[in-house]
């Protein structure tokens, strides 16, 4: 259960940086399109694993989680596009993406322990 508070932390921090470079994008790059994805999946991955701590089941869980892991996988391309279009410095992205990495490894941990543990 440890490891879900620690995952649903740094889901917030990332959620709070992913809002933070949002208005980045829209206010200083003026770019509205990529930056509404990357809000959208950023955001997500974290409620969809607060939503996770309150599952009804095993199943449920993984559900959530592994949605959460989609929405992570989504926001790391959203990443790479805004990188390598020059929308975000290297070493902005290289942070976040490094921050996204930590969670989708936790993530992954999380749905392989429940799996193991449930069946």
């Amino acid at each position: 259960m440890a490891e879900n508070n620690i995952l649903a932390e740094k889901s917030i921090e990332f959620a709070i940086r992913i809002v933070k470079c949002y208005k980045y994008l829209t206010e200083k790059k003026n770019e509205h399109i990529m930056s509404k994805q990357i809000l959208r999946s950023g955001t997500s991955i974290g409620a969809n694993i607060h939503e996770g701590t309150q599952a009804q089941s095993p199943a449920d869980f993984v559900s959530k989680m592994s949605i959460a892991l989609k929405e992570a996988t989504e926001t790391s391309y959203w990443l790479i596009i805004l990188s390598r279009t020059d929308y975000l410095e290297k070493t902005a992205c290289d942070s976040l993406k490094s921050e996204l990495d930590e969670i989708i490894r936790i993530l992954i941990s999380s749905i392989k322990t429940t799996k193991k543990n449930w069946t």
